[in-house]
């Protein structure tokens, strides 16, 4: 099987990803038979019904606003590279890249990236900022009926009492940055993908 997935991704369409996103040429080869096994439609691209067979995003309270990420607004289809472009985020900074002199573009795995990716699964109605009920409506998913609304409204509006340093009633990308500023962010971020 890996043999067929390698024979249908060309060497410069792989060497491309690998330098946009950082992962191995093995990575790659193996992410796409992964990818190529989702796509029932065997049209080159996945859709949201694609990934909802992942049994680890259908059981996710997140996992919608997660395959959300994996699509460009406006779109319903998702391409190979657009799959390892959003995958990209997930892999942890290795050592010999946090010694290397900064590229041009930021990589998708710096920690302002892995951030700016979790800030945009709350910023629900993507105005780069996150308001009282963006945060409500994420809680909700996350916990369910377990808590009360008045509870979660508490919970809400002590995160954004704590955040918003320039009082407008909401948390931007940068009070979200300081707010985690000593969170391991690499840590929770990352998923080790095989070599």
């Amino acid at each position: 099987m890996g043999s067929r997935a390698s024979t249908l991704l060309r060497e410069e369409e792989i060497e491309e990803i690998k330098k946009e996103t950082g992962f191995s040429h093995s990575q790659i080869t193996r992410l796409y038979s992964r990818f190529t096994s989702l796509d029932k439609g065997e049209n080159g691209t996945l859709s949201r019904e694609d990934f909802q067979r992942i049994p680890e995003l259908a059981i996710n309270p997140l996992g919608d606003r997660i395959i959300n990420a994996f699509f460009p607004e406006g779109e319903d289809q998702v391409n190979f590279k657009g799959f390892m472009r959003t995958l990209a985020h997930f892999r942890p900074i290795e050592d010999n890249e946090k010694n290397k002199n900064p590229p041009a573009t930021e990589p998708l795995n710096s920690r302002t990236n892995k951030l700016l990716f979790a800030f945009r699964l709350y910023d629900l109605d993507r105005d780069d900022k996150i308001s009282r009920d963006e945060l409500l409506q994420v809680l909700r998913m996350m916990v369910g009926v377990n808590i009360s609304d008045d509870q979660l409204g508490s919970i809400a509006d002590r995160t954004i009492q704590e955040a918003d340093t320039n009082g407008d009633t909401c948390i931007s990308f940068q009070e979200f940055m300081k707010v985690l500023e000593k969170v391991d962010v690499e840590q929770k971020m990352s998923i080790r993908f095989l070599h």
